[in-house]
């Protein structure tokens, strides 16, 4: 499956229903990946028509078809940034205060086999909202949720699903993010360091073993 937003920074999709939320993050501009796809209804609308394609065909549950109103963008980007602020809080607590309830309706339904599903409700964003509030819950409870950060680069802040063992990636992309990131740590050491003549970072080669 092929997430629009998310393509855009090359990063790993979070599984299933997770990866909609993941891809309203991506949505944000950083850095060379692309305009912010929530400033102008043309760009919003095409985002939002592919990406519930994708999740109606991940989820199994039908979406439907919204169309997107310059009220409309003041409520998604709203959206991105509470998605934003949970997922801070649920990773290292960067987010001060209380975080506002999300106040969307979900329905409760059997299917055959007698499994309860959530499914969506509600009309326009208040479907989207629904169907992505439910989408962080189940994650949560599959235990997915965690995995889910944004990128450490204040200029990035790229979603991505942090597959390392102990779940301690803090860059969507170490060859980028993570070395302009040690780049300029480097470069704060050296200036912090000022005429000392010390070479910092740099290994020191033993000299001859005496004897």
């Amino acid at each position: 499956m092929s997430w629009m937003a998310s393509a855009r920074h090359g990063v790993r999709e979070a599984p299933a229903g997770l990866a909609l939320v993941q891809d309203l993050l991506n949505t944000r501009a950083t850095m060379h990946y692309g305009a912010d796809l929530l400033l102008n209804a043309d760009d919003a609308q095409r985002w939002l028509t592919e990406s519930l394609a994708t999740w109606s065909r991940v989820s199994g549950l039908p979406a439907p078809t919204l169309l997107i109103s310059s009220t409309d963008l003041r409520s998604l980007r709203r959206l991105r940034t509470a998605f934003e602020n949970v997922i801070l809080a649920a990773g290292d607590g960067r987010h001060d205060g209380a975080l506002p309830p999300a106040d969307v309706p979900v329905s409760l339904v059997p299917d055959a086999d007698g499994w309860v599903r959530m499914v969506p409700t509600g009309r326009g964003t208040r479907w989207l909202a629904s169907a992505l509030w439910a989408e962080a819950l189940l994650a949560q409870q599959a235990g997915l949720w965690p995995r889910l950060k944004l990128c450490h680069n204040a200029d990035c802040r790229a979603a991505f699903f942090d597959t390392s063992r102990n779940n301690s990636g803090v860059w969507h992309d170490v060859s980028t993010c993570g070395n302009t990131a040690n780049l300029r740590a480097f470069r704060e050491r050296k200036r912090l360091l000022g005429g000392s003549g010390a070479q910092p970072g740099r290994p020191q080669l033993p000299g001859p073993s005496m004897r």
